[in-house]
């Protein structure tokens, strides 16, 4: 063997395990169970934070008005919708990643990068005078938070049995889900301390309800800067590849089975979604509730369609593997199309009076979304064997981190076309109608092609 040979071999089994067999009972007790559990908490909390980053626009975007910025509604709604774009482009490339470089390697230095937005956000928010197109990069950059689920959830896949599957992606994507509701409930409170004076942090006044507050808001994204360097510095020691290699050509092959592209659009309609309604919650009860007298704080009620749809996909992701995919997705969508026409009734306030049952209606399509969240990444392991079932893990996560950008972009043409959303919610009525149709047939019913 030559040198360039023995250095190559020494650097795969430092990185990579000699064996991973979980799917057997015998090597799974003995060493595999133990392994996947401490591989799936070091990931879940980069998850988390990784979400975190991705969705810290949607709280900052509220404030910046307050704090001496003048962008208009439109503008507003593209730095929301920007980090969406990003999340989908960038985990087109991260499907690709663990199956090529490995998950150690791969989850270190994805969660490096994100302290370029987190650190660049608490700069830009200090001067009034940052140009939107930097905004715009900076919101564009966050947005790798969400591309890095793509990389972290085909990695656990291939950690646990094909039996347990359901719940450690449910543990996994819930709790990694919780990094939406925990930016949007921490934000409020961190920005009113001034956490980092060391660094000579400068303070904003803002005015609410006739009273003068001070804010520093670059604390929004600075506070979980220490956090992303103790998760990468984890990843990097606690973490070894699963054995499993693919080039790109292989994985590719994911592309030509009619599947990849229903269980797409199916988890289009859960997470996309979710993560879409996540990100415009706030803005979109700025927008329609914003104008009234004693005007409700956006974010005071916007981090509680996160939780909740977070929390029911960590359970119902226990509950798909005792009761199969198929039917939970088929109840998500059912939920899912009844919440968005119930909504409807609540778009075009004239007072504060509907704003419970807007915020009520809007819970429910959380709730049923988070159903349909868990029981698809049951449904996934199930239809496709790996290293494909990582592939279309990683591809159906992408499709649907455009729900972001997709979901802000829609509401802002349906404000401006015809000055409410109604429109927006009929049509994620008709595509949860569509969905509960393919998940019925080619999954649900009686002798369906690939009962899951």
């Amino acid at each position: 063997m030559t040198t360039s040979e023995s250095s190559k071999a020494n650097h795969q089994s430092s990185s990579y395990l000699p064996e991973w067999t979980p799917n057997d009972p015998v090597f799974w007790e003995r060493e595999g169970k133990a392994r996947a559990w401490k591989t799936l908490w070091v990931t879940t909390f980069g998850l988390t934070l990784a979400f975190a980053v991705w969705f810290m626009v949607s709280a900052i975007v509220v404030r910046l008005n307050d704090i001496g910025f003048n962008l208009s509604k439109d503008q507003l709604f593209w730095l929301t919708a920007m980090p969406g774009l990003a999340a989908g482009l960038t985990r087109l490339r991260h499907m690709f990643l663990v199956p090529t470089y490995g998950s150690r390697t791969t989850l270190t230095v994805s969660t490096l990068g994100l302290l370029i937005p987190a650190v660049g956000w608490g700069l830009a928010v200090q001067n009034p005078e940052t140009p939107f197109w930097v905004l715009l990069s900076l919101a564009f950059l966050a947005g790798m938070g969400g591309g890095n689920f793509s990389s972290f959830m085909p990695s656990t896949s291939l950690f646990f049995p094909k039996k347990m599957q359901g719940a450690a992606l449910g543990i996994q994507a819930g709790i990694g889900n919780f990094g939406v509701s925990l930016v949007q409930f921490l934000t409020p409170w961190v920005v009113g301390v001034n956490l980092f004076w060391f660094l000579g942090s400068q303070s904003e006044q803002w005015v609410f309800a006739g009273k003068t507050s001070t804010i520093w808001l670059q604390n929004a994204s600075w506070v979980y800067i220490p956090w992303l360097i103790a998760a990468a510095a984890l990843s990097w020691l606690l973490i070894r590849s699963v054995p499993i290699k693919a080039n790109m050509k292989e994985q590719l092959a994911i592309f030509g089975d009619k599947h990849t592209w229903i269980m797409t659009s199916i988890y289009m309609m859960t997470f996309g979604a979710f993560s879409g309604l996540a990100a415009a919650f706030p803005l979109l009860i700025k927008t329609l509730y914003g104008g009234f007298e004693n005007a409700p704080l956006p974010l005071k009620f916007a981090f509680l369609g996160p939780l909740i749809g977070s929390a029911v996909r960590v359970l119902f992701g226990l509950i798909a593997d005792k009761t199969g995919g198929a039917i939970l997705t088929s109840i998500s969508a059912v939920g899912m199309g009844l919440s968005a026409i119930a909504v409807t009734f609540y778009v075009t306030p004239t007072d504060l009076t509907t704003f419970p049952l807007f915020v009520g209606t809007m819970l429910a399509i959380f709730f049923f979304s988070g159903i349909g969240n868990a029981a698809t990444f049951r449904q996934m392991p199930i239809i496709f064997n790996p290293p494909y079932s990582s592939g279309v893990i990683g591809w159906t996560a992408a499709i649907a981190a455009f729900g972001p950008f997709i979901v802000s972009m829609l509401i802002s043409f349906n404000l401006a076309a015809s000055g409410n959303v109604k429109g927006f919610f009929y049509g994620l009525a008709v595509f949860c109608v569509l969905n509960l149709g393919l998940n019925w047939y080619f999954y649900g019913r009686r002798g369906a092609e690939k009962p899951s």
